[in-house]
């Protein structure tokens, strides 16, 4: 039968708590999963918050939490925050606590407007015209299917090292770091650079990426309050005196959701702040290429603990996994221990496509004709937007739009699955414990079935959101 009222959770773990040798929790754990096992604590349920079953049992409230984060390490109890500690069975989980996809599974004629990805263009003729010219070059070709240094080939590394300087900030190649795109560099990063229990800080709304990859390597995120400008320096500073930081991610250029541009003098700031505190800092600017003024990098003026992210996928070509990874001189040999660790070296054919593409201009031109063609996407869906409350960079390929009270985020994006549409709430994107706005993600990205299925989509989207905001509160 399943257990529901707490006094029924009580008189099944009590006994359990009354004998044993072992440490406290370790018994609570061990009693709650039986009982799950067995059903009679049943999926979905809810279990009794902290400190009521703390007081129920006659234990302290930190044995009550040291059970239930044991039961969440192996995945049989999920913690929502806000809403509570429950039973996992499908479903559950939050976004974040899924991971992010860069592929849906879903039929040709759902509307995606849940990733920010390139629009189709002229990369397969590109593409075509770069293997035939490399089909002819027979040493290239052998080269091509030998190692490479862990780090990337010297040619290649010039190669990332055009890529990322811009403005005043010249990258240097032998601070240059081949990846198999900005996640896996991301990963490289974390895994050369820090431990885990570490504490990264981040804006409280970031990449989903950096969510999976602290998970995975067991680094703690703290978020960092944000505002229209993105991240906001004083909360960052008082974060540095009340926890120890080992490391800031952020991304100042076109910020992942909020598309958000953090201004120079914030950037000198937040760099001032990292050197006080002896704090690396970890870049993403996978989307700042697509900016024709972009700001240089927070490395610009924190250059010896800076470290600069960049890619290919995400504004030239998804399925081109390319990326570098700029670092510190005394930094880089740890990162070809994490590059031989996790791919044993970045896949030298994609690298040397990418390479020829940034020489010849190619990349370049892929990236304007990305930047013009967002802007056109965005300009044709805007008028399903008039009257709600959004944001978005020029350049950016996706909305930021608040949902109306007394509508959730989470409800919003249901509703539109069921009518095969796709958005991201904001859920997936929160870092740590930090409280959740109320918006959604839409990215005018989605190629299948061209304007007129863009139109429809944003048309579902603004039609569901209006209806949000005139319904009741419960």
């Amino acid at each position: 039968m399943t257990v529901k009222p707490i006094i029924d959770m009580v008189s099944i773990l009590k006994p359990a708590m009354e004998s044993g040798r072992t440490a406290k929790y370790k018994r609570l754990a061990e009693a709650l999963a039986a009982r799950i096992h067995d059903g009679s604590i049943a999926g979905g349920a809810k279990l009794p918050p902290h400190r009521l079953l703390a007081d129920r049992l006659a234990v302290t409230p930190g044995t009550v939490s040291r059970a239930y984060a044991e039961l969440e390490r192996i995945g049989l109890i999920v913690a929502r925050v806000g809403d509570g500690t429950f039973v996992r069975k499908l479903g559950l989980e939050r976004a974040r606590d899924r991971g992010f996809k860069n592929f849906v599974d879903e039929p040709q004629r759902c509307i995606d407007m849940s990733r920010s990805m390139p629009v189709s263009g002229q990369e397969t003729v590109m593409l075509a015209r770069s293997l035939e010219a490399l089909a002819a070059d027979a040493e290239t070709l052998r080269e091509l299917m030998l190692y490479t240094p862990e780090l990337g080939s010297a040619r290649h590394r010039r190669a990332g090292a055009r890529w990322l300087s811009h403005g005043d900030f010249a990258a240097e190649p032998e601070q240059i770091v081949c990846v198999n795109g900005a996640q896996h560099g991301l990963l490289c990063t974390l895994l050369a650079l820090l431990r885990a229990g570490d504490i990264v800080a981040t804006e409280r709304l970031t990449y989903p990426g950096l969510i999976s990859a602290a998970r995975l390597v067991g680094i703690k995120l703290l978020g960092i309050e944000m505002d229209g400008e993105g991240l906001v320096p004083l909360a960052l500073l008082e974060a540095c005196r009340t926890h120890r930081i080992s490391a800031l991610y952020c991304t100042p250029s076109i910020q992942n959701p909020t598309s958000a541009v953090l201004s120079v003098e914030r950037r000198k700031v937040v760099a001032e702040v990292c050197r006080a505190h002896n704090v690396l800092i970890i870049e993403d600017d996978v989307h700042g290429v697509l900016m024709a003024n972009r700001p240089p990098p927070i490395s610009l003026f924190a250059p010896e603990r800076g470290i600069v992210i960049g890619s290919l996928s995400k504004v030239v070509a998804a399925g081109l996994r390319v990326g570098y990874v700029h670092a510190p001189g005394p930094l880089i040999s740890r990162f070809g221990a994490a590059v031989s660790s996790t791919c044993w070296m970045a896949t030298p054919l994609p690298i040397e496509l990418a390479s020829r593409w940034i020489e010849e201009g190619v990349a370049q031109a892929l990236i304007r004709q990305q930047a013009a063609e967002f802007e056109r996407r965005k300009h044709l869906v805007q008028s399903h937007l008039a009257g709600l409350n959004y944001v978005s960079h020029p350049q950016s390929p996706h909305f930021w739009i608040e949902v109306p009270a007394p509508g959730r985020a989470a409800n919003v994006q249901t509703v539109l699955r069921q009518q095969n549409c796709l958005v991201s709430a904001a859920d997936l994107f929160a870092a740590g414990q930090s409280a959740v706005p109320q918006f959604v993600r839409a990215s005018v990205s989605h190629a299948v079935g061209g304007d007129e299925v863009l139109q429809s989509g944003f048309a579902a989207l603004s039609a569901t959101l209006r209806q949000h905001a005139r319904a009741k509160p419960q």
